[in-house]
């Protein structure tokens, strides 16, 4: 059994779509496939924008609705034969209609909860999955059936032993060879709704891997591969043949869009080779991740995330007082904000961190309240902020023990003129990160 998974992108217009009929018959012809699709390019950003317009009671949202059933109308006519075409179109409209419904009550009621909103947002990838499925005569699969979730809307987390039991089961008793799945969707025990967040297709791609014990799994994406920094920002950029979960994990983590984090924990688990390919250049190589994948390379990737704020807590009355850290993030952590980057002197007078510039207001209230007797008692003084900044990281397996790599990096960095605000280094040395001005 091999995992397939296309993004947007590869199933964003019907030309795309006959591409990747052509791997999916070429990758059949030896495995039995499950294909994982995402929904059509921009289909979620329009859902979402329906979404919005009907909840603010704005009627447009109706000429959002009849964009996203003439692309897929559109995509029938070209992918599905004729005399199957009514069918297709049939099924379509059922869940076009159900859309149309739904959209009318948050219109009606002017509200917009995030339980409705996964419910809404669901259609893109159902849609799709369905055209695909049709057009190459494979089976179509349930996702919400198969992959479970806590009641979290808008980012679930996985049932994960429940999940794969299911999707065993399910794949052990069917005798077809090509299945088409939706990725991203899933529901909670009581069968509502539910969704996987962002990457959430990635993700289901990784759990139909991991619960019917592929052989392998496949990202078709638009570009060949992890490349060894941003080909945007860096022309002389180019992909990465090899790299370990480890490597890859890493570099997910900090900008590589290609790969979304939680996608690697499952196959990583498991031992599945995973494998970025592009759906417009199938013979390039791309990129095979595995436990161990030397190319002789010490560090594998530059990667980065912009627009990121930086925020420090200081004072006298931190050092040596044990749990100030632990109150620290603690108190983020009830706040639901993401730390991407932490640092600390060894004098324990500050801690440094880096979140993204949305939760400054919320990241500085939970620490305000949190140490509200200390910066009070002038013991703590009130959190800093500095925004307008970006993380810049070396990443690689083989960087543990090499001499004077943050050397040169810190020396470059410094050599054309980059003031470095926070450094931070994992015990493992796979990953150097610096903050530096976004400029």
């Amino acid at each position: 059994m091999k995992v397939l998974k296309f993004g947007g992108t590869s199933v964003g217009t019907a030309k795309s779509i006959k591409k990747v009929k052509d791997i999916i018959a070429n990758e059949a012809k030896s495995d039995r496939v499950i294909v994982v699709v995402s929904a059509m390019t921009q289909v979620t950003n329009k859902l979402l924008a329906a979404s919005e317009l009907a909840a603010n009671g704005d009627e447009s949202y109706k000429e959002i609705t009849k964009e996203i059933e003439n692309k897929h109308f559109e995509a029938i006519r070209e992918l599905v034969v004729i005399d199957q075409q009514s069918g297709v179109i049939a099924n379509i409209k059922v869940l076009l209609n159900q859309l149309e419904d739904i959209l009318n009550g948050v219109y009606l009621v002017r509200e917009l909860s995030p339980k409705t909103s996964d419910y809404i947002v669901s259609f893109g990838e159902s849609l799709s999955s369905i055209i695909l499925s049709k057009s190459i005569g494979a089976e179509l699969v349930d996702s919400k059936s198969l992959i479970s979730t806590n009641t979290e809307h808008g980012g679930a987390t996985v049932l994960y032993d429940r999940t794969y039991k299911k999707i065993h089961e399910f794949f052990e008793s069917s005798n077809s060879n090509v299945f088409v799945a939706p990725g991203f969707v899933a529901s909670t025990e009581e069968g509502v709704t539910s969704t996987l967040g962002r990457g959430g297709s990635d993700f289901s791609a990784a759990l139909y891997a991991a619960g019917s014990n592929a052989a392998e799994l496949q990202i078709w994406t638009d570009v060949s591969g992890m490349y060894t920094a941003d080909p945007r920002k860096v022309k002389s950029a180019f992909p990465v043949k090899f790299a370990s979960y480890k490597e890859a994990m890493e570099l997910s983590h900090f900008g590589a869009k290609v790969i979304y984090p939680p996608t690697i924990l499952p196959v990583y688990k498991k031992g599945i080779p995973l494998k970025i390919k592009n759906t417009f250049a199938p013979d390039d190589q791309g990129t095979l991740i595995t436990a161990s994948a030397d190319e002789g390379m010490p560090i594998k990737g530059i990667s980065s995330i912009d627009k990121i704020a930086l925020a420090s807590l200081s004072g006298s009355g931190m050092i040596g007082i044990p749990g100030i850290s632990a109150r620290l993030f603690g108190a983020l952590s009830r706040a639901k904000v993401n730390v991407i980057l932490i640092t600390q002197a060894s004098s324990e007078h500050s801690i440094s961190f880096a979140i993204s510039p949305e939760d400054i207001t919320i990241a500085v209230d939970a620490v305000q309240e949190e140490f509200a007797f200390e910066i009070q008692t002038g013991k703590i003084n009130s959190p800093r902020v500095e925004t307008g900044l970006s993380v810049i990281a070396l990443v690689g397996e083989k960087m543990s023990g090499q001499v004077n790599v943050s050397g040169k990096m810190f020396n470059t960095l410094g050599s054309n003129g980059v003031n470095m605000r926070a450094i931070a280094q994992g015990s493992s040395e796979r990953n150097i990160s610096a903050v530096i001005e976004e400029k």
